[in-house]
Parts: structure tokens; sequence; C-alpha cells
């Protein structure tokens, strides 16, 4: 950080950084403290032992159990992702509709599916598959894991695009309708192109919470997913903490990846709405345009 002032806060006087350079040191006198007991604890249990760790070295146990029920896991979340987005920008723009029938009606579905837990959606699912379709129990799980995970984000996701939209200014709109564009054409040519970089952050969050929850459908519903892996991994070996332990870190590289994509994805955005590299500023601009009309006169803008 540079040393010029903030806006946002008074910068620390000599006394307050001392006094924040002892409670740092505190905190991290609590945190070693903390990893110390847990540590300890986890040895005294003998889950560090090597003998926990070595399935991990064995190839069998990442081409039967993990890579397997990583895979199921990606499906789930590819699919949710591929699902939601679309889905929630239509109940999105939908919300801003000029039709209070259609606005009221999406405000129902969006607040409704809003309101309830993943989980139970997902449950819900999957005894609707059971009871009234003819969905095979293999697929069901994935479907009602599928399904509720569509519910659910797809309605946060609304609500992120009508924000996003919401926050460009009215000029934009205004703009567009003087220049004669449909409502369509002004949302899909002048205002969603412009929403969708403002969004980028809050979507790639909501796409994490995807990723994330998708290990509800393993706990509740037996899907094969990578959480199910980690049980069976788990009740073969007797090495729970191990196991989870490379399971998290599987699932933080998975979010870091897609985090990583979405910055360079938005960099990259930024990028292309500077100006092309050696444009210069329009300094001597004519006071007045001449045009040539089609009937051969002329006139001035």
């Amino acid at each position: 950080m540079s040393g010029a002032p903030s806006v946002l806060y008074d910068a620390p006087g000599p006394k307050a950084k001392a006094r924040n350079l002892v409670y740092s040191l505190i905190f991290a006198a609590v945190l070693v403290l903390i990893a110390y007991l847990v540590i300890d604890k986890l040895a005294e249990k003998n889950q560090l032992t090597g003998d926990k760790w070595r399935p991990f070295a064995e190839g069998g146990t990442w081409t039967t159990f993990i890579l397997p029920g990583l895979g199921y896991t990606l499906l789930i979340a590819v699919l949710s992702i591929v699902i939601a987005l679309p889905v929630g920008a239509f109940f999105g723009i939908a919300r801003l509709s000029d039709h209070k029938a259609v606005r009221t009606l999406a405000g129902i579905v969006v607040e409704f599916f809003r309101a309830i837990p993943v989980l139970i959606l997902m449950i819900f699912a999957n005894e609707f598959y059971s009871e009234y379709t003819d969905v095979d129990s293999d697929n069901r799980v994935l479907f009602a894991a599928v399904t509720g995970l569509v519910l659910y984000n797809a309605s946060v996701l609304a609500e992120v695009v009508r924000a996003g939209i919401l926050s460009l200014p009215k000029g934009q709109t205004e703009a567009a309708s003087a220049l004669g564009l449909r409502k369509t054409q002004t949302m899909t040519n002048v205002l969603l192109p412009q929403a969708v970089a403002a969004m980028l952050p809050a979507i790639v969050s909501q796409l994490v919470v995807i990723l994330k929850d998708t290990a509800l459908a393993g706990g509740a519903l037996s899907v094969p997913d990578l959480l199910r892996s980690a049980n069976v991994i788990s009740g073969n070996f007797g090495n729970t903490i191990p196991v989870y332990i490379v399971i998290g870190v599987i699932y933080v590289v998975l979010n870091f990846i897609l985090t990583s994509f979405a910055s360079w994805l938005q960099k990259r955005m930024s990028r292309r709405k500077k100006a092309p590299k050696g444009a210069q500023p329009l300094l001597d601009a004519p006071s007045q345009i001449t045009t040539t009309t089609g009937a051969g006169g002329t006139g001035t803008l």
C-alpha cells in the first residue's frame, strides 16, 4: 500500500500502530496455540501416523474412489451452473419487466425458492422424481441434486442480475431509447454487456457456492460424489481426519481455479473496454460537422 492518505479511515498514529502490533502478536500466539492443541489431539488419536496417509500414496485409492467422486462432483456442478445461469438471468430480467403481472410472478418465484434451504429442495426433488416420474434410482439422485441447486441458485443469481442492471446509469436506457432501440435490444445490446462486468464477482461467488453445495447431495442423497467417496475411504482405512483434509484441499484447489479463471476473464473484459493502443484523443475537433443528405443537399450538426 502506498503512503497516500485514505478517505476511508484515518491513518493510525504511533500509539495505534503499537497497539495493532500487540493485538497481532496476541492473535498469532493464540492461533499457534490452537494449532498445537489440534495437532497434539490428532497425534494422540493416531490420525497423523504414516499408516493413515499411506492410502493416498497408492494409485488405487485415487482411481477407485477419489477421481470418480471428483468427476461426479464436477458433473453436478457444471450441470447446475449451465442451467442456473440462464434461468437466473431470465428471472432477473423478468423482475424488471414493464408489465406488473410478469414482474410480480417473477418476484414470487425468486423469493419463494431463495427462502428455502437448498438441502430441502434436493430432498423434495428426490421425492418428486420418485413418486411422479419414471427416472431410475441411479439417475434420480443426480436429477434431484441438480434440481435443488438450480432452483436455489438461479433465484439468487436473478437478484444479482437485477441489481447489476439497476446499478447502471439511467442515461444508458434513455440514450438507447433515443437511438430507437427496442426494450429487448436495449437489454441485450446495451445493458447486459455492461452489467455482466459489474456482476462478475458476485456471479463467481455464487458459482463457488454451487460447487461447495454439491457436497450436500453426497450427504443427504448418497450421491457418489467426492464427499461420498471420502466416507467410503474412511470406512475402509479408518483414517477419517486425513481423508477429510485431502478432500478439503481438493475443494480449495477447485475453487481457486474457478476464482482465478473469473479474475482472468474480468481483466480481459476490462482490457477490451479500453481504447486501442496508440489511439490519440481528438484534440482538434471541428466546431461543426458538415453532412451530405441523400438529395444532394448539405447540413451541419
